[in-house]
């Protein structure tokens, strides 16, 4: 097909990745903590998670169902590649290359801006276009945390949720994924985007009822602070609080990775349980037809010069600046 007025010929979504059966999920996990320094205790019980649910990351379906539902609404072929497993980012680019791909779009299955959720993903971008000769040019989409499509499916699945609980005091809590506080507090024009886009996402979503936003998945060294407090502890402080019943809902996540079915379907509901706490955990957007309309728009975005649909008012844009969202120190030993 012809590209576009920008030049873009080709749709690519770019996702973390996951294995897809047992004997994936320590090579997978290798990949995910290379050139970290994660202590080497606790890939035996994340490995276990997976295992739970057969060795399979949920992730790699949902990307499927997410470019299903494009399939047909987007005039661009649609291409996946991924972070830490099949189909690698490195291999899609050589096989746009050899498609005749000049120039991509670059959708990354996470709203908001940090290095793990946004500056990672563009040096991934840039270093699979270092190893394909004529890789083609590509250009991440914006931020969209305060898209209505983002929003109004969280928030509708908050009202659902809620409306499960029995009679009682309730509380929604709002959560995502933790990361180191240096991360989360980097200098510059793009210093505490994380937590301030996730606090703008949880007050739209919410409308006027009362929240708090907190933070699951946590990993690292142990004597590296991360973002708190954990959802498991603030369970702990809203039973106390005399609160009776939760509605957990996963507004950093657009789908139900692992991190949502575990550490919220089972660790958190188990916390809720011991406490005595009636416990919802909302639904995340999924494959649900506003949010894939949200995907066509932010590419009509660029496209078409469309105009941008927002709720919120932090400041978005098209192009990173080189030291946007810069990774954080790394621990000394």
């Amino acid at each position: 097909m012809a590209p576009d007025a920008g030049g873009h010929d080709a749709f690519l979504l770019v996702s973390f990745g996951g294995p897809e059966g047992p004997d994936d999920v320590l090579p997978f996990l290798a990949n995910v903590t290379r050139g970290r320094r994660v202590p080497a205790e606790p890939l035996p019980e994340v490995a276990g998670h997976y295992r739970h649910f057969g060795g399979v990351s949920p992730i790699n379906d949902q990307c499927r169902a997410l470019i299903a539902a494009l399939d047909g609404k987007l005039d661009l072929p649609i291409y996946w590649g991924n972070r830490n497993w099949h189909p690698y980012l490195a291999d899609t680019v050589r096989r746009m290359r050899d498609d005749g791909v000049r120039r991509a779009l670059a959708f990354v299955t996470s709203p908001f801006g940090s290095y793990s959720s946004c500056r990672q993903y563009l040096d991934d971008i840039a270093a699979a276009r270092a190893t394909v000769d004529g890789a083609p040019e590509v250009d991440k989409i914006r931020h969209y945390h305060d898209h209505p499509g983002f929003v109004g499916p969280h928030a509708d699945a908050v009202r659902t949720a809620l409306a499960t609980l029995p009679a009682g005091t309730h509380r929604i809590v709002f959560t995502a994924h933790s990361i180191p506080l240096s991360m989360a507090r980097t200098a510059g024009p793009t210093g505490g985007r994380y937590v301030a886009q996730l606090e703008e996402t949880a007050r739209l979503v919410a409308g006027d009822r009362p929240y708090d936003l907190v933070w699951q998945s946590r990993s690292g060294p142990p004597q590296v602070p991360w973002l708190e407090p954990d959802v498991n502890d603030h369970l702990e402080r809203l039973a106390a609080d005399g609160v009776t019943g939760v509605v957990v809902a996963p507004i950093g996540f657009i789908s139900d990775h692992l991190e949502v079915i575990w550490d919220l379907d089972n660790e958190a509901a188990a916390t809720a349980a011991r406490l005595g706490l009636a416990y919802a955990r909302a639904a995340t957007p999924g494959t649900d037809p506003r949010f894939v309309e949200m995907v066509v728009e932010l590419v009509a975005e660029r496209t078409q010069a469309a105009p941008r649909r927002r709720l919120g008012t932090i400041d978005v844009w098209d192009t990173c600046a080189p030291g946007c969202c810069a990774p954080p120190p790394r621990p000394s030993r």
